[in-house]
């Protein structure tokens, strides 16, 4: 089983001008024990749940870079992106990008988004909900076309929300076929038959009973469009608290997870900037966690 470190706030001991410097260490440290992915969000604002909208929240593609030069093995990636905040072609350049200066160690997380809050009072358009996943299809067709071959297609795209010329993509991308896509959110009707067709992980949220029902409703959408299940890796987010939980019960709870066929569990963590959980999760959590083999589904 793999596990992955999710980072969603950045309020931390010694305030905005300490963030650099302490994302560096707890991207370091996480690399050096173990972790197998590190996530940032796609957000703008800080969401409900994690903080106050006022507290402290990075650009995710920029914040990615940063760390692909503070690591060396883990893959990186947005949890997830929003469809609305980029148009295809540079969602394509940005994961290529950092494709590219990581050696090969990006995925795209993508997903039809939600925030309006944030939308509005930053001035995004925010479109109907069924537009915004007629746009996410589209995006992914236009991907899939910039990542092929040796720079991408010759031929124009002409869809309902986009339309582009020539789909040049230079430098291409390291990982073959192409960055890893992952797409988030566990929509049976719209958002797994994306899934199925254009994707290569998926993020679903919620417990056990939850996962094993979107992991055949997955297997029924990739049979519809001839896809071989076991293509798509089976992720989900999690939280984690040592100051509360034992590194055993941790262990036990991403058992439980891999019980119902999670292959990779992604976990945002109290106090990271606290560099001994980091390494307590190295010593006592991660080598355990790799040596659960998922049930396969």
């Amino acid at each position: 089983m793999k596990i992955g470190l999710q980072i969603p706030s950045f309020t931390w001991p010694g305030g905005d001008s300490a963030i650099g410097e302490t994302l560096a260490q707890i991207v370091e440290t996480a690399d050096s024990a173990g972790i197998d992915s590190l996530w940032v969000m796609d957000h703008h604002y800080q969401i409900r749940g994690v903080g106050p909208v006022e507290d402290p929240m990075l650009e995710g593609w920029t914040s990615l870079g940063f760390m692909a030069a503070h690591s060396k093995r883990a893959t990186l990636g947005l949890m997830v992106g929003g469809i609305h905040y980029r148009l295809p072609g540079l969602w394509a350049k940005a994961a290529t990008t950092l494709d590219v200066l990581s050696g090969g160690r990006a995925y795209l997380g993508i997903g039809a988004a939600w925030n309006e809050e944030e939308s509005r009072g930053l001035g995004f358009p925010m479109p109907p909900l069924g537009q915004r996943f007629e746009m996410l299809e589209e995006c992914l067709q236009i991907c899939h076309e910039m990542w092929q071959g040796e720079h991408g297609s010759q031929a124009a795209f002409d869809g309902k929300h986009y339309q582009a010329a020539r789909l040049l993509n230079s430098p291409q991308a390291l990982s073959k076929p192409h960055p890893r896509i992952l797409i988030g959110g566990g929509g049976e009707h719209k958002t797994l038959r994306l899934v199925a067709k254009y994707a290569d992980a998926t993020n679903i949220f919620g417990g056990p009973t939850q996962l094993k029902h979107k992991f055949e409703v997955l297997r029924e959408r990739c049979a519809e469009v001839g896809r071989p299940f076991e293509e798509i890796e089976r992720t989900n987010l999690q939280n984690v608290d040592l100051g509360r939980q034992s590194a055993a019960q941790v262990v036990d709870q991403f058992g439980t997870l891999a019980a119902v066929g999670v292959q990779h569990v992604i976990f945002s963590m109290a106090k990271p900037w606290d560099l001994r959980n980091i390494e307590t999760l190295g010593r006592d959590v991660i080598p355990q966690v790799h040596a659960i083999e998922p049930t396969a589904l």
